[in-house]
């Protein structure tokens, strides 16, 4: 069954820097491929961004295309059944744009406003990078851990999400810092090791755009 908030997708695509009726585009990554190694080796990065990412954008602009002919068309039952490829190569797209600016090799340390959020939602920063990364070492099969913000609580929260399933769109939570454990983000590396991926991430992690998406989201 599919659950969308279909103005939260559209928003979340819309802010990956296309408009409705253009092609979607694989973003530029704001680094090197290598830069963020040892936590992240350049054939990863170069695997993930170039092969897997641009899968999914290629097959969102095609689910789109057959959108705006089924619309044309007037063809609900074509409309319908588009929905589940929009939501994953559409929630593909959106997460890994997210993800690659969520990184970088000097991301620095949460200060002001968000590390007071942190402190009062989670006790730490510690705390909070226990709980996160317990999370998402928990996610079964592939998906993401998140932490995003509960605008009707005014609070910092953390979620996972199943597949590429994107986390405003299905949840109401405004991203902050996703974690990608989809086998491709880390197996050549870290083999079926997960929690090593995962709590080395911490290491690479952007908290000028993580501050940045905080204050940008209250």
């Amino acid at each position: 069954m599919l659950i969308l908030r279909t103005s939260h997708l559209a928003r979340g695509l819309a802010g990956v820097g296309v408009r409705c009726r253009q092609k979607h585009t694989l973003p530029d990554l704001p680094y090197d491929y290598n830069a963020l190694e040892p936590v992240i080796s350049a054939e990863i990065m170069q695997l993930h961004h170039s092969k897997h990412h641009q899968t999914y954008v290629n097959n969102l602009n095609v689910a789109e295309e057959k959108l705006a002919e089924a619309k044309a068309k007037g063809d609900i039952s074509t409309i319908i059944s588009l929905a589940p490829a929009l939501k994953f190569n559409g929630g593909g797209h959106i997460n890994h744009t997210i993800f690659w600016k969520n990184l970088s090799p000097d991301g620095g340390e949460p200060d002001g406003e968000l590390l007071a959020a942190i402190n009062r939602d989670f006790g730490s920063l510690d705390a909070l990078k226990s709980q996160l990364s317990a999370a998402t070492v928990a996610v079964q099969g592939s998906g993401w851990g998140w932490l995003g913000f509960n605008k009707q609580k005014g609070a910092l929260q953390i979620a996972t999400c199943p597949n590429q399933d994107p986390l405003e769109a299905t949840t109401g939570l405004v991203p902050l810092f996703g974690i990608d454990v989809w086998e491709h983000a880390y197996y050549l590396q870290y083999k079926n090791v997960r929690p090593d991926y995962v709590n080395a991430i911490w290491k690479v992690a952007n908290w000028k755009d993580i501050s940045a998406r905080f204050s940008a989201a209250k």
